[in-house]
């Protein structure tokens, strides 16, 4: 995987634009500075977890005795799962019901930017190929600057595109987690049944 298609990847895994309209209901009691401040913070520290499971996701396998397919296929299973809520939304939301107040961590930073998915990702990265770690950390720079710069924007893009153009994005980047999802699932048998035989 390259670097560019492997931003590609997580750059749809940390779905911003689906996140706009929550980020949005999230941040819409708070001053419109504090709402630039608390988002800053969500995304950096976000962006902190993110890089904790990349660098070390391969040490947490191995004190854990999981093999790199377990985790391909359980990534997979996660991200079909994010895939399929994407394409049929819950009234509640992507994540269930937010809490009213000032966000910390949760739900902004956690799960909505630096969701299981995401985690289940750079963690997968980073223990196939280790050697490759600067890479894999550029690759996640590249996704979560787009991503900022998304959420950032999200009241000028909420106004231009509406709520239904937002909507048919979200639910085309659910397909492509969707298959996406089933190719890590089919990569991870398909090792897995390579060392078993």
């Amino acid at each position: 995987m390259s670097i560019l298609s492997a931003a590609a990847l997580l750059f749809l895994i940390l779905d911003p634009l689906g996140n706009i309209p929550i980020f949005l209901s999230v941040l819409k009691p708070l001053p419109q500075r504090r709402q630039r401040i608390v988002l800053a913070r969500e995304l950096l520290i976000a962006l902190g977890v993110l890089v904790l499971f990349l660098v070390g996701g391969k040490y947490a396998l191995e004190v854990m005795h999981l093999r790199q397919e377990s985790v391909s296929i359980a990534g997979g299973i996660v991200l079909f799962l994010i895939g399929i809520r994407m394409i049929f939304p819950r009234p509640e939301g992507l994540m269930g019901e937010i809490p009213d107040g000032e966000p910390f961590i949760v739900p902004l930073a956690i799960p909505l930017v630096a969701g299981p998915s995401g985690m289940a990702a750079v963690m997968l990265m980073g223990s196939n190929e280790p050697d490759r770690l600067g890479e894999w950390g550029l690759a996640l720079l590249l996704a979560w600057s787009a991503t900022s710069l998304i959420l950032f924007s999200a009241t000028y893009l909420y106004r231009l595109l509406g709520w239904r153009a937002l909507t048919a994005i979200e639910r085309l980047m659910g397909m492509l987690l969707v298959a996406i999802s089933v190719q890590m699932f089919l990569d991870g048998m398909a090792t897995y049944l390579k060392h078993s035989m």
